[in-house]
């Protein structure tokens, strides 16, 4: 370890893009890329070509990008009113800070609450490890807790326990996801009244990163919660993965306290332009969402027929996949087989502790990933799947 490092990075573990990258090995573009949650779509061509346009007579590399992110954050505003069924007036530029991706966003509200010992955060694993990870990294204790193994509702009680404990530092931000990743779970009533009794003094960070999925937002009751912010992005349904935008809505001091701490010139102009395009082209752009979900009824309906696998319901553009299991012991070399087998076979999905999470691809994705599921599920030794 070098001498200049601090000390609890040593054992610290850095996020794996995935595929993972401790390996050389690339990944083959005929694989089917189901394993992170992004849309099978790609811009519409058009769309390719106004950006084109964008970038070759109105971008000048040369100069910093709009740093304020006025246009953006006001086109923002008006497409959160406008989804939420609210007034043109409910939320405005001033409700909005934008961000590299959410985890831009995340590490900056993670600043502006618990830095320097004043806080830690709680979670409810499994969720998203970006909340946790991005935390250590500052130093900021992680307080975790479960879920329920049948319908991953939150550990509630042990939830409210932890923040009762007054564990030094004290609780300060929650993180939820809603829907949840890997899960695909929404927030329950029980889930959503305990997070409402919570204190004003602890954040609330509701995730709708699959917001345009589910059609299940908690936004209209911001004005009402000082303490809540929604984190939302444009890499899901938006189609703008690869461009790195999020953005987060919120009680307008909370956002000028994010406006504070984030980067100068955090968005490329090319990455502005393109979620402006998007958002002014949306109507094209959503309309894939309800093939994406009946593809995803499809996957759900045939998987649940087999009798090794537990399917849960989605509210997301993904499932999560389980094997039945009636012993006691973890089933983690039987998931890793399934998982690299599927490899084998070209399709690529996230290998959890638990499960598999599998992205809702294409028609024809879908169908190749039934067929191999079904294909190595019948290649297991039976003594793997029983376990």
């Amino acid at each position: 370890m070098l001498p200049f490092i601090r000390s609890d990075l040593a054992q610290f573990t850095a996020y794996k893009p995935h595929p993972s990258s401790d390996t050389a090995e690339a990944v083959p573009a005929q694989f089917d890329r189901l394993d992170t949650n992004e849309s099978p779509y790609d811009l519409p061509a058009e769309l390719k070509e106004k950006l084109a346009w964008t970038y070759q007579q109105v971008i000048e590399t040369n100069r910093y990008p709009d740093g304020g992110h006025e246009t953006l954050k006001e086109a923002i505003a008006e497409y959160v009113n406008e989804s939420a069924g609210l007034a043109s007036s409910a939320f405005t530029a001033a409700n909005i800070s934008v961000g590299n991706g959410s985890d831009e966003l995340i590490r900056s509200l993670l600043i502006a609450t618990c830095l320097g010992g004043e806080g830690s955060i709680l979670v409810a694993n499994p969720t998203f490890s970006m909340y946790g990870i991005l935390a250590k990294t500052l130093g900021i204790p992680v307080v975790t807790v479960g879920r329920n193994e049948t319908n991953f509702e939150i550990d509630l009680k042990a939830a409210q326990s932890a923040i009762e404990q007054n564990p030094n530092p004290p609780i300060r931000v929650v993180f939820v996801v809603h829907p949840n990743s890997p899960t695909a779970n929404a927030l329950t009533a029980a889930e959503l009244a305990w997070l409402r009794s919570l204190p004003k003094h602890i954040l609330v960070v509701i995730d709708e990163a699959y917001f345009e999925f589910s059609q299940t937002t908690i936004i209209g009751e911001l004005a009402q919660r000082h303490n809540w912010v929604v984190l939302r992005t444009f890499s899901k349904a938006f189609r703008l993965a690869a461009l790195r935008v999020g953005y987060c809505v919120g009680n307008q001091d909370a956002i000028a306290i994010l406006e504070k701490v984030r980067l100068p010139y955090n968005l490329p102009s090319f990455s502005i332009a393109a979620a402006l395009i998007a958002l002014q082209n949306r109507t094209l752009l959503l309309d894939s969402i309800p093939q994406i979900l009946s593809e995803r009824a499809k996957l759900i309906t045939a998987l649940s027929l087999h009798p090794a696998l537990e399917i849960t319901a989605s509210a997301t553009n993904f499932i999560y996949l389980r094997l039945q299991s009636n012993a006691s012991h973890p089933q983690d070399a039987t998931l890793k087989i399934l998982n690299q087998k599927l490899r084998n076979y070209g399709t690529l999905v996230r290998l959890l502790s638990d499960g598999l999470r599998i992205t809702v691809g294409t028609p024809e994705e879908n169908s190749r990933t039934l067929n191999r599921v079904n294909a190595a599920l019948t290649n297991l030794e039976p003594q793997q799947i029983s376990q």
